[in-house]
């Protein structure tokens, strides 16, 4: 789309970044399933490899396809650039990449994604970087987990599994007075829900695999960046501000501005991490964020009227949708994610771990997978399964304790999915 009126969301989750194709007119984006690109000529190549140019070299770094797709994520996020690859924990690891360094860390949320949580306590150590856990509702310990060898924040707009909404304007203006990137997950909201980046975030990060596809059918991952933060302000993030030996000494912040980290992650990042997306999977993603508003406003109607039912019933102890009344993050639902809540959440079960074990065997419409995000219902107990790794201390802190299963709510009838939830929940207390 050209630089002209300003188009409101359902347009662009349409139209953002997807041109008929020049050789075919061809409406919808074509799978470029293609390896490698012919240079124009020698000079051609030299420029892009010496980054003069912007085009097509090799499909780790580049593909017509993830293009597309990175532009409308962008534009949807109100970002400057994104940069797409092979998975949500790929792009958690490419937007940490040129921030941190050996003996550097990164102060993130407690209310995280099991397998985030592994990540940071765990692999992220062989790369000597450390990562302190923090409640992000206590915005003093924030504040106090932040040391000179702090290079970003992180934390999850909705955290995945309970549903809570992070408080973005009280961590941003934490990060900002420190000086580093606040990076925020938004993949259970998506950018329908919440724009991290008006918020403060500098990064956003998505595993594009859940609402953006919306399908199931394909993983990715995307990094979108503000194009904000000043990287050369102060020498903490060299990668960014210094001279770049690979590249003769260009200093990347100088040359491209705005579109400097974005830039990065494709000439450095993809280059040698490798984390690529298939074009395939841009194509599967790319038709999936054409309905992302209809999908997620449908989530939104379910949730509701599910997690309503759900704290009426005896057989369950509690709800932990933000989109009830009775949650402590309902007045944050407004100022964060105006449109609503989401569609996922976790419900305590009344028997504990043995009943939630139940619940799970006994649902007919509902499905037992490691997923969110689809257009289907899903279900998981975590402390079984996606928390597994963790302490029982964490499992707590991250809203997946053993008496606790989610839901991601989909676009069913809601009538229909209330009753499978009736029928498993009386065989699992019985």
């Amino acid at each position: 789309m050209t630089d002209g009126p300003t188009y409101g969301f359902d347009t662009l989750q349409i139209h953002a970044g997807a041109r008929p194709d020049p050789a075919t007119g061809a409406r919808q984006t074509p799978i470029y399933q293609s390896t490698a690109y012919v240079f124009r000529d020698a000079e051609h190549a030299a420029a892009l490899f010496n980054l003069q140019e912007v085009g097509y070299i090799y499909s780790r770094l580049t593909n017509p396809t993830v293009a597309v797709l990175q532009e409308r994520i962008a534009t949807l996020e109100g970002g400057a650039g994104g940069v797409c690859c092979s998975s949500g924990h790929a792009a958690q690891l490419m937007a940490l990449f040129p921030l941190m360094s050996p003996g550097k860390n990164v102060v993130v949320s407690t209310r995280l994604y099991g397998g985030t949580v592994t990540q940071f306590s765990q692999t992220i150590k062989r790369f000597g970087w450390e990562a302190t856990f923090v409640d992000f509702d206590d915005v003093d310990a924030v504040k106090a987990a932040i040391d000179d060898n702090t290079r970003a924040v992180f934390c999850e707009s909705i955290a995945n599994p309970g549903g809570y909404i992070t408080d973005l304007d009280a961590i941003s203006a934490i990060s900002d007075a420190a000086e580093i990137p606040l990076i925020v997950d938004n993949t259970t909201a998506t950018p329908y829900l919440c724009r991290p980046i008006e918020h403060g975030a500098t990064l956003v990060v998505h595993s594009t695999t859940k609402y953006l596809t919306g399908n199931g059918t394909v993983t990715g991952g995307c990094v979108v960046d503000s194009g904000k933060f000043d990287w050369s302000a102060n020498d903490k993030f060299p990668s960014l501000s210094a001279p770049e030996p690979a590249y003769h000494g260009m200093k990347f912040h100088e040359t491209f501005g705005p579109l400097a980290f974005t830039f990065h992650g494709i000439a450095i990042g993809l280059r040698d991490l490798g984390m690529t997306m298939n074009p395939q999977a841009a194509h599967y993603t790319l038709m999936g964020t054409e309905t992302l508003s209809l999908r997620m406003d449908r989530h939104i109607e379910n949730a509701t009227k599910i997690a309503q039912w759900l704290e009426a019933d005896d057989r369950v102890d509690y709800v932990t949708y933000a989109g009830l009344e009775s949650s402590p993050y309902f007045d944050r639902v407004a100022k964060i994610c105006p449109r609503g809540a989401g569609g996922l959440f976790t419900f305590a079960v009344k028997g504990g771990y043995d009943a939630c074990v139940k619940l799970v065997n006994a649902l007919e419409i509902f499905s037992h997978v490691a997923n969110l995000g689809d257009a289907r219902s899903l279900i998981i107990h975590s402390a079984s399964t996606t928390h597994r790794q963790l302490t029982a201390e964490q499992q707590r802190a991250a809203g997946a304790a053993p008496e606790v299963v989610r839901v991601s709510i989909g676009i069913e009838d809601a009538d229909d999915l209330i009753a499978d939830l009736d029928q498993a929940l009386s065989k699992a207390v019985s």
